[in-house]
């Protein structure tokens, strides 16, 4: 069987908790990956950060569960932990050894199911300051810290589900009470909303077994509708300027462009690599170690349920005008679109993707959360070819066209330069 075409079982609980079984008994390691269906693109104006700080309520105890020992029993036993909130989807997740699998589904179903009895104003308000602080250190407080919060809110249209950061605005934090979390578990956190993987050194009924156990009898609630979002282009370039308690200027250029796994994704992802992914790509090479008129300089292609955009961003060394770097950066982009790329280029940019594809394949917790990444947005939990596919279908000529329609857009360009004393 080929290393990228993975088999597993896909089944659905009477609740509707979708659940995928993958055996793997290369290690005797177990993962439990849980992806639920939320993130900072199903909150509304006015409640942004709920997603994110409900992802922090899921770690402070549930009704069997006292607060912390989630963390305990999953480390004594030999595991790791932890979660994530995105735009599009909220994740938890163990890897630990596989005697103990059991251990991490009535953890995940005691959070699932018997979460609200043991949420309290005392925990909220507890949570809410240590978002409020996180937002705060790695934010407001960082140096460049509000750049990202500064592109989603003037690339995207306003309203649009990515137009907010996922940490959601402070005012917002504080805003929220015990009915407004209550409300958001009850509308999000359902089986119904929740796909379920387990991975590793199982036996495959026993697994199904366990997640019929301890999953089954758990409620479901009804969801709300998914945000509805129309394609969208600039009508003219906008340029934001922002002071910041930073040393040296910042350049970002962003592009819209497609949602993920859409046609062209690919391409804007190896142009990105041919850009700026190694010392040697073009960007890194000229800006930062021919003509020395950068500290750094990188480029990469988001991609989302919703949107997409592609970013690059460079610093540039004392004395050196934004502008500077913005004209290279685009005469760059430019002799890619008139003399395409090199066959040594094209083929590096290719065989780092492949690289990349297998070292992921060595770690049973990527396997698991690759397989609820695929069937969240392509439907197929084993599509690791399809994907790595994507890009070694990819022509030379196609990123010359890709890189001719990023200059035909029009962009946002952010300038985050230094205080004045």
């Amino acid at each position: 069987m080929s290393l990228l075409n993975l088999s597993y079982i896909r089944t659905k609980l009477n609740n509707g908790l979708e659940v995928i079984i993958h055996q793997d008994k290369s290690l005797p390691l177990v993962a439990v990956n849980i992806w639920y269906k939320v993130g900072s693109a199903n909150e509304k104006p006015g409640k942004t950060g709920l997603a994110h700080l409900f992802e922090h309520m899921m770690f402070q105890g549930s009704e069997n569960v006292p607060k912390e020992m989630h963390f305990k029993f999953i480390q004594e036993a030999g595991g790791i932990l932890n979660g994530s909130t995105s735009f599009d989807r909220t994740n938890y997740y163990e890897k630990l050894p596989a005697n103990a699998l059991e251990t991490a589904l009535w953890l995940e179903s005691d959070r699932m199911g018997f979460l609200l009895n043991a949420i309290d104003e005392e925990k909220l308000e507890n949570q809410k300051s240590v978002v409020i602080n996180e937002r705060l250190e790695r934010y407001d407080n960082q140096p460049y810290g509000l750049a990202w919060e500064l592109i989603v809110k003037n690339l995207f249209p306003e309203g649009h589900p990515y137009s907010w950061p996922t940490i959601g605005f402070k005012k917002d934090i504080e805003s929220f009470t015990l009915e407004d979390v209550i409300n958001f578990f009850k509308s999000y956190y359902s089986p119904s909303n929740a796909t379920l993987v387990v991975a590793g050194d199982i036996n495959i009924q026993e697994a199904i077994d366990l997640v019929e156990k301890y999953f089954g009898e758990i409620s479901s609630y009804e969801t709300p509708p998914s945000p509805t979002t129309e394609d969208f282009t600039l009508t003219e370039n906008i340029f934001v300027e922002h002071k910041d308690n930073v040393q040296l200027p910042r350049l970002y250029l962003a592009f819209p462009t497609v949602k993920s796994y859409q046609p062209k994704d690919a391409e804007y992802e190896i142009l990105s690599d041919i850009l700026s992914g190694s010392k040697n790509s073009r960007l890194n090479k000229r800006l930062v170690f021919d003509e020395q008129i950068a500290q750094d300089v990188s480029t990469f292609q988001f991609s989302g349920k919703y949107g997409g955009m592609f970013i690059i961003v460079s610093t540039a060394k004392p004395g050196i005008k934004l502008s500077e770097l913005k004209q290279k950066i685009f005469e760059e982009i430019s002799l890619i679109q008139s003399n395409g790329v090199t066959e040594k280029e094209f083929t590096k940019t290719r065989n780092g993707i492949k690289s990349n594809f297998i070292s992921a394949m060595q770690n049973i917790d990527h396997i698991a959360d690759h397989l609820n990444h695929y069937n969240f947005y392509l439907g197929e939990p084993n599509s690791f070819e399809f994907d790595i596919n994507r890009y070694f279908s990819v022509e030379p000529e196609k990123i010359k066209r890709i890189a001719e329609e990023l200059l035909s857009k029009k962009f946002l360009e952010l300038n985050i330069t230094p205080k004045e004393n």
